[in-house]
């Protein structure tokens, strides 16, 4: 036999360390991570297996927990198109703004509900898929009620009453009895107002003549007040409240208010500092208040992103301030596009899939850290 060349070994070697690229992302592929979970579905007796820590995932915010709810909207935001999804089943773009899964997916299964939590509009919804739960998220929406109107989403009041719907049809599924309890038992998640902060405050001109930094700050946390106690007011008893990140070193803030050097831009960090520390002396009030029932809990997130940006290289990251879309520096929704622009093979390596939205790997860390951190008062 001829012993093999020294070019035929380097192509085995490069062959080899794609197949480990592509299994760095998520351990396993996908096909055979969703042939795991139909075996495991298929071999366990109803009701037998890990108990859920909850009855169901129920979430409301923007492009961080949507799955596809904007997917029909008449609006630019969208992720129902290729690159995104890139590392999902079957490569579907399903509109979750990530290569892969996004936060609400990963919260769910940590909980042990379900493997994917599904987007309540334009999906054909099982029975089982309503009464474990439904994102009711839109991307690019907030606490402002300026924000969604700007980009044609789903505003916080809308998907409120969308969740009134949801539940109308968990009572023709169940009956009321059992949708109270479904109800009572949840978590519900709310993750909003880096849209208002990066978007409508910093990048349009409608509110920045109207507010300086604090006040509009104030005007966010009145919102989310209000929203809160609308949730609490249909059945929530236990709210995972996410806080904001640092707004000014994601890719495209520093694209668009970093300078030249493409570095963090310190007023919106500002900005999402004080609205982190408002929103948990708010919360700190409500759960304080007599005759308020829901337990709500915040959820910090801008230490771990910032650790995840700062010190990459510790979570096996090198690239922190780009995306993988295109440049990576300003590319996202419409402008993160196969047809236009290309994606990196290194996916695993960047925090940031587009130059707004994390990868999936990012995703997990950030969610662990969660659990990690306030796991024990939520469940």
């Amino acid at each position: 036999m001829t012993p093999p060349t020294p070019l035929l070994l380097l192509l085995l070697l490069l062959l080899l360390l794609a197949a480990a690229a592509t299994r760095c992302c998520h351990g396993s592929s996908y096909s055979s991570y969703q042939q795991q979970q139909y075996k495991m579905n298929e071999s366990q007796p109803e009701g037998e297996g890990r108990r859920p820590a909850v009855t169901a995932v129920i979430v409301f915010g923007d492009s961080i927990v949507d799955p596809g709810n904007n997917n029909d909207l008449h609006t630019m935001i969208k992720a129902n198109h290729p690159p995104y999804g890139k590392d999902f089943f079957n490569h579907e773009a399903t509109g979750r703004y990530s290569n892969g899964l996004i936060p609400s997916d990963l919260i769910a299964q940590q909980l042990g509900v379900k493997q994917l939590l599904p987007a309540y509009l334009g999906v054909d919804l099982s029975p089982e898929d309503l009464l474990t739960g439904v994102s009711f998220a839109s991307g690019a929406t907030g606490f402002d009620p300026l924000t969604p109107v700007v980009v044609s989403v789903i505003s916080l009041d809308q998907q409120l009453a969308y969740f009134d719907e949801y539940r109308g049809k968990l009572v023709d599924i169940a009956g009321e009895e059992e949708t109270a309890r479904i109800i009572d038992g949840a978590l519900f998640v709310v993750c909003a107002g880096t849209d208002d902060v990066a978007n409508t405050y910093f990048t349009t001109p409608f509110r920045s003549v109207e507010y300086d930094i604090p006040s509009y700050v104030e005007l966010l946390v009145s919102g989310a007040e209000e929203f809160l106690r609308k949730v609490s007011a249909r059945g929530a008893r236990k709210i995972g409240f996410v806080g904001m990140p640092p707004v000014g070193c994601v890719p495209s803030q520093r694209t668009l208010g970093g300078g030249l050097a493409r570095a963090c831009e310190p007023k919106r960090n500002e900005a999402a500092q004080l609205y982190n520390a408002r929103i948990q002396e708010m919360i700190a009030g409500l759960n304080a208040e007599a005759g308020f029932t829901t337990l709500v809990v915040f959820l910090d997130i801008y230490r771990i992103l910032d650790d995840l940006m700062e010190r990459g290289d510790r979570y096996g990251f090198s690239e922190t301030t780009r995306g993988c879309c295109g440049t990576g520096t300003i590319e996202v929704t419409g402008l993160c596009d196969s047809r236009f622009v290309s994606v990196c093979d290194d996916v695993c390596q960047h925090v940031f899939f587009d130059s707004y939205h994390p990868t999936e790997r990012a995703y997990r860390i950030i969610v662990k850290d969660m659990f990690d951190n306030y796991g024990q008062v939520l469940f």
